[in-house]
């Protein structure tokens, strides 16, 4: 089977759709059970963005690297592109920013968001598109059942809605006993501990950043603790807002906003914080909590979402609107060492639940049924 994979949409693997298409394509298995040939499409510049690791060949279009002539693209011209390369089987990892609207070929869609948020954000020509092309996909893959719930509310049907776990990269994300007690060290960065990471874009209100950025000052001033906080994530529509937040803040000295932070470097930054904390609501996949987890952290998260579905007891939950709420579960994974202990032990448990190998052998065993049926 000659099975396609688009590499539109995944923003050069400097996004969450970026990292599930590089983890991927790198744990394609090899053996003979699962031999098929995989052939990337996209943009030229990211020829070699998902391939520098393993053998795989890049079919190049030649159009503007730009959102919306590739989501024209995808309307009016990759059925034809798709036919024309003879390709048995498609997958699209990014199907929230491209679509294409009817499916000659089999082709599974990969649904990493939440539909109603992506719809409530997006314009009406976008919606139409993407509605019309769940609903005309001969297969969906949503990462949780949180996610697959919203597709059906969304008068998707049911019964081609697979939800398979994305998993974590273990030889990346692990407990670290190599950090200096003092600082972490990621260029260009020394980041001075202890300190509480939120790695997540600046991008709306429903990130929570500026909840946080309260209840920080809540925990600070009721406890006097030398924590700090680290914001790590791409500028977005609401860096502003967040900045000028942690600015106005009185301790504005002790939140650290890094910017755009590499993915492959989250491992050391999570290892060395005291906690995670994850306000984001409507999230619908969660992999930071897990990957906090597995470098052997605490997890304090927003209760909404598909969050407790993935952290199951793991995590301390709170109330992302409720910052005293927030405040205090601070104070409680700080100052209470057996539970601190107790929940470093449930997160690395929890965390060995998700890898690559089940999300990508489970991805291709549903190719194959699809391809069988077609």
């Amino acid at each position: 089977m000659k099975i396609a994979i688009d590499t539109f949409g995944c923003d050069h693997a400097k996004s969450g759709w970026g990292s599930y298409l590089y983890y991927f394509i790198k744990n394609i298995p090899s053996d003979s059970k699962f031999k098929h040939s995989y052939e990337l499409f996209g943009a030229e510049i990211d020829r070699y963005t998902y391939t520098s690791e393993v053998e795989k060949t890049f079919q190049s279009v030649n159009i503007k690297d730009d959102l919306k002539t590739e989501q024209r693209w995808h309307r009016h011209w990759a059925d034809a592109f798709i036919r024309k390369n003879n390709y048995d089987l498609v997958i699209y990892p990014a199907v929230e920013k491209v679509i294409p609207g009817r499916f000659s070929t089999p082709s599974i869609a990969v649904m990493n968001s939440i539909l109603s948020v992506v719809k409530k954000n997006s314009s009406f020509k976008i919606r139409h598109q993407l509605q019309k092309g769940l609903e005309n996909v001969q297969c969906i893959i949503a990462p949780s059942q949180y996610i697959k719930n919203d597709l059906i509310a969304n008068k998707i049907d049911a019964e081609k809605i697979h939800v398979i776990y994305n998993g974590i990269d273990h030889k990346l994300f692990f407990p670290s006993s190599d950090i200096d007690t003092e600082y972490v060290e990621i260029k260009p960065f020394a980041i001075k501990r202890p300190y509480f990471i939120y790695g997540s874009r600046l991008s709306g209100p429903e990130k929570k950043h500026i909840e946080l950025i309260r209840a920080f000052n809540i925990f600070k001033k009721e406890t006097d603790s030398p924590i700090r906080l680290v914001l790590a994530g791409n500028d977005g529509e609401w860096s502003d807002k967040i900045k000028k937040e942690a600015y106005e803040s009185d301790y504005s000295s002790d939140i650290f906003i890094t910017g755009y932070f590499p993915h492959e470097s989250f491992s050391k930054l999570y290892a060395g914080a005291t906690a995670c904390i994850f306000p984001a609501v409507n999230e619908g996949v969660g992999l930071p909590i897990l990957e906090s987890m597995a470098c052997g952290i605490p997890v304090l998260c927003s209760d909404s979402g598909a969050l407790p579905e993935v952290g199951a007891d793991a995590p301390i939950y709170f109330n992302s609107d409720d910052v005293n709420d927030i405040a205090q579960k601070m104070k409680q994974i700080v100052q209470d060492k057996k539970l601190y202990q107790e929940k470093v032990d449930a997160g690395l448990k929890r965390a060995n639940h998700f890898n690559w190998d089940s999300t990508v052998i489970n991805t291709i065993s549903i190719a194959e049924e699809l391809f069988k049926k077609n």
